[in-house]
């Protein structure tokens, strides 16, 4: 029998959810959104919209998850419900962007408020050294990795509350707002500048589907799993709106617009210089989260993918300990490669539109498999269906076609790499007929 050592617990999964969400995109977005929409409501229910969205998305996984209780998120779901090419190319978006992009957006962010305290610190070689410390140590034991998991996450959301009522507190005047929308705040809505500003939101809250890639090591997945989700999606939407209200009343737009590291301009109108550099290393430690729980799920979708297709069987292999070290230390590399060669603005977009794209698939995959398997054993099915699959289909596909519009380039190379994923799979598919015969 297995013994509780050899799963995560439900909390360390809510942690990894959590960890997942709160990264980069909570604390720049807000800077690029500013640049086209200069409206306090229309921006608060941006993030209200993109939790919606999230939520949603959480329980169309849930049920999934529950019903395909594997390791491996999309890869294991778009598999088994469409074809092993489609599960195939989500696990080959893992291998390449899908966990690499964020993490070195995470690194490259923590670095970057770092140097805001410390002007001479070199971001690159900062975000590289971040990512490989974090990285040794999840060669070890699960047990290391989530009791540092739940550590830093757990620091991760007491100093952002702290963060919120401090600035509260501290600063001298509020900023006058209209927090009511006006005739003019509604002509934002609906518009490509919405739809872009909607798509860095989204991207913020990617991470919601970070424990589907650890059922298989999570106890009792199938009663554990929705209740995880739900649970981080709901805290982490919160906390987003929470953390927006005060970004905008405490410093003016101007200031913020255009700027990445939003927390430290803030922290500034409200503390100073030196209070905002205490709070720029704060930010600093806060990314640790992110960039461990991005390096702790990742590689469990490679190791999955290893362990059915001959042509990446290496990842599939294990230490003693259960972890996935190939997949891990492939995952580091792609991780660093990006640090050294890709702009933040680029890793955002390319990412965030074939995360969307695999996400969407995903969902509408819960349909199709409720068509096709009435009789499939469901232990959690999402209230209201359909209602969360549409919610969650509609906005996703309005955001995708006007990322098509508004920025070709990125949409192009997203196609591009599931293309090169399609033509992987054609060889790794000849190889595996070529080793029967």
């Amino acid at each position: 029998m297995a013994q509780s050592s050899d799963f995560f617990s439900s909390r360390t999964a809510i942690t990894l959810v959590v960890a997942n969400m709160i990264g980069t995109g909570v604390f720049t977005s807000l800077g690029f959104q500013l640049l086209d929409i200069r409206s306090a409501p229309i921006i608060l229910a941006l993030w209200f919209i993109g939790g919606v969205v999230a939520l949603c998305g959480a329980l169309c996984y849930a049920e999934l998850g529950a019903a395909l209780p594997r390791s491996g998120g999309e890869y294991n779901f778009l598999s088994r419900i469409y074809h092993p090419s489609a599960g195939f190319v989500s696990g080959w978006v893992s291998v390449t962007v899908g966990f690499s992009a964020p993490t070195a957006a995470a690194a490259i962010t923590a670095a970057t408020y770092f140097k805001s305290v410390f002007p001479d610190a070199p971001v690159m070689p900062i975000g590289i050294g971040l990512v490989a410390a974090i990285g040794c140590l999840h060669f070890g034991s699960r047990s290391n990795s989530a009791n540092f998991q739940q550590l830093f996450t757990s620091i991760k959301i007491v100093l952002i509350f702290v963060f919120i009522a401090a600035a509260w507190w501290q600063v001298d005047q509020l900023q006058v707002i209209t927090w009511v929308p006006t005739a003019q705040d509604f002509s934002f809505v609906g518009t490509g500048a919405f739809a872009v500003a909607l798509i860095y939101v989204n991207y913020a809250y990617t991470g919601w589907n970070a424990a589907t890639y650890l059922s298989g090591e999570v106890k009792d997945p199938a009663r554990a799993l929705p209740r995880i989700l739900i649970i981080g999606t709901a805290l982490v939407t919160v906390l987003y709106l929470l953390l927006h209200a005060m970004f905008l009343s405490v410093a003016p737009m101007s200031a913020m617009a255009g700027k990445v590291d939003i927390g430290f301009v803030v922290a500034g109108f409200a503390f100073g210089q030196t209070g905002a550099k205490v709070v720029g290393i704060m930010l600093s430690i806060l990314l640790i989260s992110t960039v461990s729980a991005m390096l702790l799920a990742g590689p469990r979708a490679l190791q999955v993918m290893g362990q059915d297709f001959r042509l990446f069987a290496w990842l599939a292999r294990e230490t003693k300990n259960g972890v996935p070290a190939n997949a891990v230390a492939l995952q580091m590399l792609i991780t660093l490669l990006l640090i050294a060669t890709s702009s933040f603005e680029s890793i955002i977009i390319f990412s965030g539109t074939i995360l969307a794209l695999n996400s969407l698939l995903t969902v509408l995959g819960l349909f199709v498999l409720r068509l096709r398997e009435p009789e499939l054993v469901r232990p959690f099915r999402i209230p209201w269906y359909p209602l969360p699959l549409v919610v969650y289909a509609v906005i996703v596909s309005w955001t995708l076609v006007y990322l098509v519009i508004e920025r070709p380039v990125e949409v192009l190379w997203a196609v591009g790499l599931i293309v090169l994923g399609l033509v992987f799979y054609f060889f790794s598919t000849r190889l595996e007929l070529l080793s029967e015969e």
